[in-house]
């Protein structure tokens, strides 16, 4: 039987703000990519987040990103390497003191927003990235975009790597993701995206904007968490797969 791992973006908020319905998604994901502090979250969400996915068996993850409150972590920037790696490693290290406390493990490693898309194809930013998760300590897997400069840094560090795709997304004809600034970029239509989920999980294709249809292999499917409707979409994506002959199980 296909498998596949359903992650989703929680602990995006700051404060009294909050993004994502954290306990709703985590009724239905395998794996959470836990904001840690440098986009959103805060020690408080951190520590919930990490006790509400030990109680229901969901794989904890540490959702890495520039410094950018401001932009949510979307917004270009240029980090020195050696800084860039030194915070990566401080983000793994927060989150990991509140997953041990709940009982549980950082298990891997996502980039996020800009930084996601920057080690698509930098090679500098990327190795920085696989730096800080080496500095954090342990083998932690990293996600990442299929054919992308930080899974090859990082299973050329030994690493092991776990290639993603998005529900929610659209693709360009060379299997990227189409920037958000462009229309068209998220995929709003529920049943598209429930459509577009069982496609990648099953055929290892997704069609691009274009129309053309592209490879994308991948053994992780994320919905994202800030997306209006996203438990009812999770649930819709899940259900769906399952309905296809797809078991939905944590890679980790």
């Amino acid at each position: 039987m296909t498998s596949i791992d359903l992650n989703a973006d929680l602990g995006e908020g700051f404060g009294r703000w909050r993004l994502t319905d954290d306990e709703g998604l985590l009724s239905i994901v395998t794996s959470a990519n836990v904001a840690c502090g440098f986009h959103a979250g805060d020690p408080p969400t951190m520590r919930r987040v990490c006790e509400l996915a030990a109680e229901r068996g969901v794989t904890v993850g540490a959702q890495v990103s520039y410094r950018d409150l401001a932009g949510f972590g979307r917004r270009a920037m240029d980090v020195p390497p050696a800084e860039l790696a030194a915070e990566v490693a401080y983000q793994i290290g927060a989150l990991e003191v509140f997953a041990r406390a709940a009982g549980t493990r950082v298990a891997y490693v996502k980039p996020h927003g800009a930084l996601y898309n920057r080690v698509v194809r930098d090679e500098e930013q990327a190795a920085a990235v696989v730096d800080g998760v080496l500095l954090a300590g342990g083998a932690l897997p990293v996600l990442g975009l299929p054919g992308s400069r930080v899974l090859e840094r990082a299973a050329g560090a030994g690493l092991p790597v776990v290639p993603e795709a998005f529900a929610d997304r659209a693709y360009t004809d060379r299997g990227t993701l189409v920037p958000r600034g462009q229309e068209g970029a998220v995929v709003a239509e529920p049943e598209s995206v429930v459509a577009r989920s069982v496609e990648l999980a099953r055929s290892g294709t997704v069609t691009a904007l274009s129309g053309a249809v592209v490879e994308v292999r991948a053994r992780s499917l994320c919905v994202h968490g800030d997306t209006p409707g996203a438990v009812d979409l999770a649930r819709r994506v899940r259900e769906r797969l399952e309905a296809s002959g797809v078991r939905v199980e944590a890679f980790a």
